[in-house]
């Protein structure tokens, strides 16, 4: 089954708010089958949704549509609905009495424009709404069903998970499909995918990779018989593949996996950082019962505290500033010493916009103090597109990633030679 995605509001046009119904849907219908072929973004317009709609129902079976069902005049697309259907709206009595109903236990008064949620295109279909007032709706047009759903996200996807689902896998029998994401550190989209060609080629299977600074998820999905079976098979291969690139799955984030790793070994570990002010110690204290392995950091953002509070040697920091591989190998010792823990992580670097101590933006610096010693990762120039203010999120976000990623593999007793050295694979390969 083609369904499409139509998310009507300015707001969303406009960028004034995320459209994360449309992701949420499109993960939601991926989940149990049904193939989207579109997602579309429109206004608050009468006109342009009619357009929107059909041209929707002229490539697709079905359209789905979030938005613009409330009490207010720009929510046009009841009215949109009707105009395609070529019919007009009418009240319905009982959506009208349970308006009365909710104002009253409320204790606030029903305003004259409330009942726009009661009126529905004539013939439509009402969808429950167990969370909330406006219904959805359910219009047969020219060419396939749409399906209205409200904007607010909770009662969107009440509905959708209620009724609409449950709906389409009656009339269309949807197909059995199994899904699992891997998730992956400091491997290039491109370079995963060559390695991959084999798995994208077994019979019922697909791959989507879902990039993010430092990090790509893979999402496996099998439909058809035995989906369980080939989902496992195709699993089980990209493991083989991959190796220990995979660090989890599904929610199973690299800050959770480390956790995990310190409290198996019954070891802790501090933070000193520079370029990510703070965001290392956020990552750590995400998951429930950090406070087990995670002591505690240090944000040593200006040169002077990286002295003061971590004993970094104020001739090291004269002769090399503050981003150098002996800094973070003394800020990773530092911060080991002063909060008492089986390991220190420090990160220093140049995030940007504009260069630093002669440095180009990119430049980062990770160290590692243990019981096997301080090591420290030299990262000579992070590849982030572009230039402006942006990348500098995005350079913090990429080294978040590799100094955590250099943890677990510590953790693992995996291989992290490679990480210093300025070679073809590590140019070429690694993110």
């Amino acid at each position: 089954m083609r369904v499409e995605l139509l998310t009507v509001g300015d707001e969303l046009l406009l960028g004034d708010t995320v459209n994360g119904n449309a992701a949420w849907l499109g993960r939601r219908l991926a989940d149990h089958g049904v193939e989207v072929t579109r997602s579309v973004v429109v206004g608050d317009e009468l006109d342009v949704i009619v357009e929107a709609v059909a041209s929707a129902l002229g490539r697709a079976d079905a359209v789905i549509t979030t938005g613009g069902l409330g009490p207010t005049y720009d929510d046009v697309t009841r009215d949109a609905l009707a105009k395609a259907a070529g019919v007009g709206l009418v009240r319905d009595p009982a959506l009208e009495r349970r308006l009365h109903e909710r104002a009253e236990a409320s204790g606030r008064a029903l305003q004259p424009m409330a009942f726009r949620m009661a009126e529905v295109p004539e013939g439509a279909g009402l969808l429950r709404n167990s969370a909330g007032t406006a219904p959805g709706l359910r219009v047969e047009l020219p060419g396939g069903i749409a399906y209205a759903l409200p904007g607010v996200p909770f009662e969107m996807r009440t509905i959708m998970d209620e009724v609409v689902l449950p709906e389409l896998a009656a009339i269309t029998g949807l197909p059995g499909v199994a899904r699992r994401t891997l998730r992956t550190a400091r491997v290039w989209e491109s370079v995963l995918a060559t390695r991959l060609a084999e798995v994208e080629a077994m019979d019922g299977v697909r791959l989507a990779y879902l990039p993010d600074p430092a990090e790509v998820k893979i999402r496996v999905t099998a439909a058809g018989p035995d989906a369980p079976g080939r989902l496992a098979a195709a699993e089980a291969r990209v493991r083989e593949l991959l190796g220990d690139v995979v660090y989890g799955v599904e929610d199973e984030t690299l800050a959770r996996v480390v956790h995990r790793l310190l409290v198996e070994r019954s070891a802790t570990v501090a933070a000193a950082e520079s370029l990510t002010g703070g965001l290392i110690s956020a990552e750590l204290t995400a998951a429930p019962g950090s406070s087990e392995t995670y002591a505690g950091g240090m944000v040593t953002y200006a040169t002077e505290m990286k002295a003061r509070l971590l004993g970094v040697p104020d001739a090291l920091l004269a002769e090399h500033g503050a981003v150098h591989p002996d800094v973070a190998a003394a800020m990773a010792a530092g911060v080991r010493d002063r909060l008492g823990t089986t390991y220190g992580l420090s990160v220093t670097g140049v995030a940007g916009p504009e260069p630093q101590d002669g440095r180009p933006v990119g430049t980062v610096y990770i160290g590692l103090a243990g019981p096997e010693g301080t090591r420290t990762v030299v990262r000579p120039k992070l590849p982030v597109p572009g230039k402006g203010p942006e990348i500098r999120a995005v350079i913090q976000r990429m080294t978040v990633v590799h100094a955590l990623e250099l943890l677990r593999r510590t953790l693992l007793g995996l291989d992290v030679a490679e990480w210093s050295e300025e070679s073809r694979r590590d140019r070429e390969e690694w993110g």
